[in-house]
């Protein structure tokens, strides 16, 4: 395909900060463990369910660990050391808990604690190691679709009606299926329970909606002949257990960015560093590709000036990423179409910044958002600068392709919105697919000048986050010009010192890639 000059060196030097400030974080939140990051940790080894006001069993036993100050060992030890007392599944465990009959205290015999603990994780990694399995031997037997994979959303309230919409995008060529949260879910520190249908602009997040839609996608996959990829989001207060939730059921992307929280849901940046860490190790270990959502940072700010700073971000991301065991083909890194189109030579422009992500990461999965937020309500005129977003994304062999829609702006897209969206893309794809190996970008030109100045203006920025450290960078809203401190935020009570015998099984069964871990 045809590239750009670029300075390899000065993408190194950007990369190796990057890996410097993404190992200072990591140091330093290693040190401390997060109610959702013990919430995972017991769903991973079997509690589900809620007690009789709704509450989730896992919710009830680590509170009752903070109750009992025992939380900052960590929560497997107290269940397992309890399991061991009583005789009993992780299950009883927590339901005796939760009905008042039993009082955790830590037991006595680590060794014998940590050994049921570690069998639990064993078999939950064999699950999830299982269901890795079976999505390679669907697509195996199935086959998948051509890159860019088309990302469509479904998002009624109703997950029996999301699966409706779902079937039918898939029949009429959506590779990806995702389900967008109801309104709000990511600050609920607790995630509901069983299927809903009262969800508010989205449908809740909850195991059993991610087994209904797997098993639905499933089957439509085979009716039409390809695997469907289910996505959903698990950023939010309990980013770690949504992680888990969907290695489960099998899910084969999730929404999970390091800063996306603490920017724009004023989550705290201590309990975001620590879940999206836990949660990555869970995606890495379970083949499900994460999507960043620097994407996000052009809605505030202006798409041309702030364009380096989506670049500083996605190769901020793609540390924090190498630190929970992902490999780069897991590494949905987000960008976006968003520049004003009113804006002379902006497709230009739009073409660097493409081409300019795709040669800093060639093996990343990177994930193309279309134009929204300078969609006005014209149809027409909207349907053009989709198709201009179509042509970038395949001249520069984008891979996931979320699909816009003419009708951005006026409301919830409508079935035969998400289909004309569908025959726009394939047309561009097809007409255009082999145009990348035909041209050549001119050396000097304006695509190439303005591709070199982005990449020198992540380097001076990254250099600057390297000197100030990025919680710092954070508070002086260097990202998407939104401004948030390390102490603010919601979240900071759900963070706790790890006492000199924290022990969680999963991190030394789960890493990959010899990625650090306590």
């Amino acid at each position: 395909m045809a590239h750009l000059q670029l300075d390899q060196a000065r993408i190194e030097r950007a990369r190796d900060s990057a890996r410097r400030i993404a190992g200072r974080v990591f140091d330093e939140m290693d040190r401390s463990t997060t109610t959702t990051v013990e919430r995972a940790t017991l769903r991973l080894m079997g509690i589900d369910g809620v007690d009789e006001n709704q509450v989730p069993l896992p919710n009830r036993v680590v509170d009752h660990l903070q109750q009992q100050g025992l939380l900052n060992r960590g929560a497997a030890l107290a269940v397992a050391a309890a399991m061991n007392g009583q005789g009993w599944s992780a299950q009883q465990v927590a339901e005796a808990v939760a009905a008042g009959r039993l009082v955790l205290d830590g037991g006595r015999d680590d060794t014998a604690a940590r050994r049921t603990a570690d069998e639990l994780a064993a078999r939950s990694c064999e699950h999830i190691a299982a269901q890795r399995a079976q999505r390679a031997a669907l697509i195996g037997n199935s086959g998948e679709a051509p890159q860019p994979w088309l990302y469509l959303i479904v998002a009624t309230g109703n997950i029996y009606e999301d699966i409706k919409q779902a079937r039918a995008a898939a029949e009429q060529g959506a590779d990806i299926v995702a389900v967008i949260r109801s309104t709000g879910q990511s600050l609920l520190d607790y995630v509901p329970y069983g299927a809903t249908t009262e969800g508010f602009g989205g449908t809740y997040a909850t195991q059993e909606n991610f087994r209904l839609m797997r098993a639905a996608l499933d089957e439509v996959g085979a009716k039409v002949g390809r695997y469907i990829r289910l996505t959903n989001y698990c950023s939010g207060l309990c980013m770690p257990e949504i992680a888990a939730m969907g290695a489960i059921e099998r899910l084969d992307m999730m929404l999970n960015d390091s800063m996306y929280g603490i920017i724009f849901r004023d989550i705290n940046m201590q309990r975001t560093f620590i879940d999206q860490f836990f949660s990555r190790m869970i995606n890495g270990y379970a083949g499900i590709i994460i999507n960043t959502g620097e994407d996000n940072y052009l809605t505030t700010a202006d798409a041309v000036e702030a364009a380096h700073t989506v670049l500083a971000s996605q190769l901020i991301n793609e540390q924090f990423a190498y630190l929970s065991g992902l490999v780069p083909e897991q590494m949905g890194l987000g960008h976006a179409f968003e520049i004003n189109p009113e804006l002379e030579n902006g497709f230009l422009w739009e073409l660097a910044h493409a081409q300019l992500v795709r040669q800093v990461f060639p093996e990343a999965s990177l994930k193309y958002m279309p134009p929204t937020k300078h969609m006005t309500g014209n149809v027409f005129k909207g349907h053009i600068q989709d198709a201009l977003f179509n042509m970038v994304s395949t001249v520069t062999r984008q891979n996931i392709h979320l699909l816009g829609m003419m009708t951005e702006a006026i409301h919830t897209p409508f079935i035969q919105d998400r289909f004309l969206a569908i025959q726009n893309a394939r047309y561009v794809f097809g007409t255009m697919r082999d145009l990348h190996a035909e041209i050549e970008f001119k050396s000097g030109g304006l695509i190439e000048q303005r591709a070199q100045a982005v990449l020198a203006e992540t380097e001076a920025m990254l250099a600057e986050i390297e000197r100030i450290g990025l919680p710092s960078a954070i508070a002086h809203g260097m990202f998407a010009e939104i401004k948030r401190t390390a102490t603010g935020g919601k979240g900071l009570d759900g963070v706790i010192a790890k006492a000199p015998d924290y022990y969680n099984p999963f991190p030394t069964r789960m890493l990959q890639g010899g990625a650090r871990h306590g």
